[in-house]
């Protein structure tokens, strides 16, 4: 997994190049964590499209350490629940933001939507779509998602519908998603929203943010956090010793 040694500060400025240019066909963002890593090891699908992703930024703070130990140091931290807004943040009156909401429960997005409109004025949310359960294999509903997406032509598009079902989606349709961008952001709409909370800041600045997630979500994420933390530390192992091989 390649990931790219941004700041969330570069990630924000080289997504508003891209957006300056207005390219076609759709350049998309991910953003691993420890439970993204350990998927791609044998989710072919997966590592396919991060091999394609425009740009990879660490989701997670074990992903950051994990860096530096093995002496190749990202410089931060990048969430897609905080990319989104700071990206949302740098739009202006001037060029003001077209943006698209793809995920959560029906009823969410419309909220989140309403929140942007109120905290960032130069962002036009177009367009929101909670789609059904199973959506991603159904070739008639995909159809009706893209069909809507070019309707209104969004420049960026925030899918949240869980990983990895999120970037297989826009992995698999990337050349018919009709927008600049797409950005694969897990639970940022529901945090836009107000949905969920998020943890507190000294919890993410220390890495304690899956503390608070599974102590709010303890029956999807506790089985998935303890599957991680027995299998990542054998990756990290593996990696280290073909870094120090001679």
């Amino acid at each position: 997994m390649e990931i790219d040694r941004l700041t969330l500060g570069d990630a924000v400025a080289r997504l508003s190049e891209w957006l300056a240019d207005a390219p076609r066909p759709c350049r998309y963002v991910v953003t691993p964590n420890v439970d993204h890593a350990v998927l791609v090891q044998h989710h072919t699908g997966l590592r396919a499209a991060y091999q394609d992703a425009s740009l990879v930024v660490a989701d997670g703070m074990p992903v950051v350490w994990a860096s530096r130990l093995l002496r190749r140091p990202l410089p931060e931290r990048v969430t897609g629940s905080d990319l989104v807004p700071a990206l949302y943040a740098s739009a202006s009156a001037e060029r003001p933001l077209r943006t698209y909401l793809l995920g959560a429960m029906p009823g969410v997005a419309e909220r989140a939507a309403k929140n942007i409109a109120q905290r960032w004025p130069s962002v036009e949310v177009v367009g929101t779509y909670s789609p059904p359960f199973g959506f991603e294999n159904d070739a008639a509903e995909n159809e009706r998602i893209l069909q809507k997406i070019a309707a209104v032509r969004p420049e960026v598009l925030i899918v949240g519908v869980g990983a990895p079902k999120q970037e297989l989606w826009v992995h698999a349709h990337r050349d018919r998603i009709d927008a600049s961008l797409a950005i694969c952001a897990g639970a940022t709409i529901d945090f836009l929203a107000g949905e969920k909370r998020r943890a507190p800041s000294w919890m993410r600045r220390t890495g304690l943010e899956w503390l608070h997630r599974c102590a709010t979500e303890p029956r999807r994420l506790l089985k998935r956090y303890l599957r991680d933390a027995a299998v990542f530390p054998g990756l990290l192992w593996r990696e280290w010793r073909c870094n120090t091989s001679p």
